[in-house]
């Protein structure tokens, strides 16, 4: 039983603290540990607003003065500020 615990630990929980440490070296020096970037991240508002959080979406939502998305799910909330997106660039 101790040899297999020993196995256990070498085999699966040393390289999963080294993985899971490397990736927090990332959020230390930063807002975003993977940056975005691809020129689609940048252009496309389909792939900013999939890759915010929902607090992320309600802020912009009020920043965009989308009225009442407190009330809207995440979807929800997300196709109103595509369709308001559009049109702000389509001015």
């Amino acid at each position: 039983m101790e040899l297999y615990g020993l196995i256990a630990v070498l085999v699966v929980l040393i390289p999963e603290w080294m993985a899971e440490g490397t990736l927090n070296l990332g959020q230390a020096t930063g807002k975003n540990p993977l940056p975005m970037r691809s020129k689609a991240w940048r252009t496309l508002p389909e792939l900013r607003l999939a890759a915010m959080s929902f607090a992320e979406l309600r802020q912009t939502a009020a920043e965009l003065r989308v009225l009442h998305y407190g009330m809207d799910n995440r979807s929800r909330l997300t196709r109103r500020m595509l369709r308001r997106l559009r049109r702000r660039d389509a001015l």
